[in-house]
């Protein structure tokens, strides 16, 4: 394995109830709040209430910012860095899912900085400070609640971009599955999906001695496996909300990532997608890395058989090494499209007149990914199989 150092500040607070947890925590930062949001189905479910009463209870005096899109867009992160820089905030608190996290982490820089926060995301600065912020928690998706990177999408130029910075991890993360029952089914099966595509990316490495490692991805993607099935038959079971709720956290952390260099190439090619047609993040992960497992198969046939015998318990008898690993690609692709989640672009009318742009915004900073690098041909080919 590699040399590596971890870095993990973020307090989680996990489990039923945990929402009172936010009257010690808050009170260490400052009574000047902003309050960052979606599309308000936190007042539908009651969590807006809890929070806001909490909040009454500290005197805190709160802004709001509401409206964060699925794909958060650099404008709604423009408009609450103008609100923290007019108001004199003091600190964020993040209500919502990952994209509200992440909307929230980039103001939170954002604030902090004499530049256009877009410098960020376009790799001219890296953020050194930021405003204190926490989260609450309402959906198992990306992890977000516990590292330090975030994905901002430039709506006018059409560009998607992830980006990071030390400065960005939450101070702390309320994490309690009974917010998330509420979730519908189709942003549960993305987000499933999302997850696993997370341990996937750590998964493929061209590593050595990373016994434990691979250990700690398998089993937490046959704990995904075992669950997803029964939780989309059964949204409002605490039990399958929770597995799968600190599933999502343990899958982007740092922890899976130690001692090895992921891959991550098909976040990138999902991102050049998402930025043009405005699609669910794990819609295209769950059409675009079965392609992209066939596509860099050849690279180390036998991490991708490992990946069949032991996540999915492909037989091995009278079967080839590239057999076996073609098993197992498909094994996740029938697992995927098993609990609803899309297969084709064409799912989302999506066709072949913008797959010349959407390469062009992959490989905008060349050639990419840790497990094979990718060029605007290579990623072309994944676009091709995925129509």
């Amino acid at each position: 394995m590699q040399n590596f150092s971890f870095y993990n500040p973020t307090k989680l607070i996990f489990g039923k109830g945990q929402l009172t947890e936010l009257k010690t925590e808050i009170v260490k930062y400052g009574t000047k709040v902003l309050l960052v949001y979606g599309g308000g189905s936190i007042k539908k479910n009651g969590i807006y209430n809890n929070v806001m009463s909490i909040l009454q209870e500290q005197s805190a005096e709160v802004w709001e910012l509401s409206g964060v899109e699925p794909n958060p867009r650099l404008s709604t992160v423009k408009e609450g860095v103008s609100i923290c820089k007019e108001n004199g905030i003091e600190f964020l608190l993040a209500v919502g899912g990952g994209s509200v996290i992440d909307c929230t982490k980039a103001i939170a820089a954002g604030a902090k900085y004499d530049g256009d926060v877009w410098d960020f995301m376009t790799r001219k600065a890296v953020a050194q400070e930021a405003l204190p912020f926490g989260t609450v928690l309402t959906l198992a998706a990306t992890g977000s609640e516990m590292n330090a990177g975030s994905v901002i999408t430039n709506w006018e130029t059409k560009e998607k971009y992830g980006w990071g910075s030390p400065a960005v991890f939450p101070k702390f993360s309320i994490l309690d599955p009974v917010h998330t029952f509420t979730v519908p089914l189709n942003q549960t099966i993305y987000g499933i999906v999302d997850v696993m595509s997370h341990v996937l990316e750590s998964y493929f490495h061209q590593g050595t001695n990373t016994q434990l490692q691979d250990r700690y991805c398998e089993s937490l993607l046959k704990t995904v496996i075992e669950t997803a099935p029964k939780l989309v038959n059964d949204l409002e079971n605490y039990e399958y909300r929770e597995t799968i709720l600190y599933c999502g956290t343990m899958a982007l952390n740092g922890i899976l990532g130690m001692g090895v260099r992921g891959d991550w190439a098909t976040h990138n090619i999902e991102h050049a997608v998402s930025a043009v047609y405005d699609i669910p993040h794990g819609g295209g992960l769950a059409i675009l890395f079965p392609n992209w497992m066939k596509h860099v198969l050849d690279e180390n046939v036998a991490r991708f058989k490992q990946f069949a015998v032991r996540v999915f318990e492909v037989e091995t008898e009278g079967k080839t090494d590239h057999e076996i690993a073609m098993e197992g690609i498909e094994a996740l692709r029938n697992f995927w499209n098993s609990i609803g989640a899309p297969s084709r672009l064409a799912d989302y009318d999506i066709g072949r007149d913008k797959l010349e742009v959407m390469a062009d915004k992959a490989v905008v900073y060349g050639p990419f990914g840790n497990f094979k690098k990718l060029d605007k041909e290579d990623v072309l080919a994944i676009y091709e199989a995925s129509l």
